[in-house]
């Protein structure tokens, strides 16, 4: 299911609620085949050339309706999710679990190699390398770090998924048939499927267990195999750290107001709540799921721009907890609070800051 499935009793949720448990599961989900990536317009006859725009993995969010295929009684109030990430199956089911989160941009990657660190210099307001120079050149981008190499980078890799193109025909609401009108609505859409190598998983985090078994995720309702695993010692100290002053996101963020998205939290009289000396980051990206709904009418939540996985930020007054402890009035409130669903999800980061 990918629909966030909400209750009557959620959607009123006190804007004070007392502070959620720190993670304590991770969920690891095993594709039976291909898996949802996007779906593209409906394409007319006279038009079969387009390409539906990528999304993938999903999100926490969608991880939630889980949750309700389980006939779990959670409430969603208590639910708190993050991710999406991924790892190796063999790497998930040991004492020291591993797995692959997006990696700080100021890392800057080549060949699979972390051939370069930049550090934010006050006095020329830059990202400069070691030898105090700005870099050159082309570097790869959406790469996956190894969370057990975090304050030792080593281990790099790339997306371990592909996208197979899929041009499907427009049925009938009533009917096994292709749609009559297609003149007016277009009789075919295009959707890229998610193919994932084999031996991988996708990885999330949460602070409730999920029962194992066999689920219908993402859009298109893809079969996959679902297990629960407490998380290991060292990663959950890892979790518990202060961010400090310099620190990475390993999920998008979503700050501000209800109604803006911002590039830091806001408070509701939108004064910044961080002091930021520098940000390192790329261009915002969509950010919406649904909020669920009785009957056939499902709402969808309002769309935003989050700030991209990645991203690092370096502030002058350092944030002495970790991010499970963060003020919930930095994220949007609609329904659940936007914080279930891990967004910002932030660790130190080993940075210097040189004046």
């Amino acid at each position: 299911m990918s629909a966030v499935e909400t209750t009557n009793n959620a959607s009123k949720e006190p804007k004070h609620f007392p502070p959620r448990p720190p993670f304590t599961h991770l969920i690891i989900i095993e594709p039976l085949g291909l898996l949802y990536g996007s779906s593209g317009r409906f394409l007319s006859p006279e038009n079969l050339v387009g390409r539906s725009g990528s999304n993938f993995p999903p999100s926490a969010a969608t991880l939630s309706g889980l949750f309700a295929a389980s006939k779990q009684h959670v409430d969603i109030r208590d639910l708190m999710l993050a991710g999406p990430f991924w790892a190796d199956v063999d790497e998930v089911g040991s004492d020291r679990q591993n797995f692959y989160v997006p990696t700080p941009r100021n890392y800057l990657v080549k060949d699979d190699k972390i051939v370069e660190q930049l550090n934010w210099h006050n006095d020329v307001k830059a990202w400069l390398n070691q030898q105090g120079n700005s870099p050159t050149g082309k570097f790869e981008t959406h790469t996956w770090l190894a969370i057990n190499d975090w304050n030792n980078p080593k281990r790099i890799k790339k997306r371990p998924w592909k996208f197979l193109a899929h041009l499907h025909p427009r049925m009938e609401l009533t009917e096994r048939h292709v749609i009559r009108n297609y003149e007016e609505q277009g009789s075919l859409f295009l959707e890229n499927s998610a193919q994932m190598e084999i031996g991988t998983c996708l990885v999330y985090l949460s602070n409730t267990e999920l029962d194992a078994g066999w689920y219908r995720f993402g859009g298109e309702g893809h079969l996959v195999d679902v297990r629960c695993e407490p998380i290991c010692s060292e990663l959950d100290l890892l979790l518990k750290q202060p961010v400090g002053n310099s620190f990475a996101l390993i999920t998008p963020a979503v700050w501000g107001s209800n109604r803006l998205s911002k590039r830091e939290p806001v408070l509701e009289e939108e004064q910044k709540s961080w002091k930021v000396e520098a940000l390192f980051t790329d261009r915002p990206i969509p950010f919406r799921y649904r909020l669920g709904g009785k009957g056939e009418t499902k709402l969808l939540s309002r769309g935003r721009y989050a700030v991209p996985a990645g991203t690092v930020y370096v502030l002058a007054e350092p944030i002495n907890q970790p991010w499970q402890d963060w003020d919930s009035k930095w994220f949007p409130q609609e329904g659940p609070s936007l914080k279930r669903w891990g967004c910002g999800l932030a660790l130190p980061l080993p940075l210097k800051q040189i004046n």
